[in-house]
């Protein structure tokens, strides 16, 4: 779990997200992650607790190593941006 969240871009550094995942501002599947080394899979649900807000993503791969951005972007579909749209167009109506 700590990888991943460092391998796509979420924090820099390994020890940052054992940080995040310890004090309890990760969520696997809609269960908070107790462990760092938790594995992640493809079509998992990610919800991240960060500074400047929170994130739900579904995971679409598992890297092999820290990559560029681009990269880091292909591991996972943010499926936060989609429901800040649709909670605006809800709040249109």
């Amino acid at each position: 779990m700590d990888k991943w969240l460092c391998y796509a871009r979420f924090v820099k550094h390994r020890s940052t997200a054992q940080n995040l995942i310890l004090s309890g501002h990760v969520r696997l599947n809609g269960k908070r992650v107790e462990k760092v080394s938790l594995a992640v899979k493809p079509d998992d649900i990610l919800t991240i607790v960060l500074p400047q807000g929170v994130r739900v993503v579904t995971v679409l791969a598992e890297p092999e190593k820290r990559g560029s951005a681009g990269q880091a972007q292909m591991l996972y579909r943010d499926t936060s941006a989609a429901q800040k749209q649709d909670e605006t167009n809800l709040a249109l109506c």
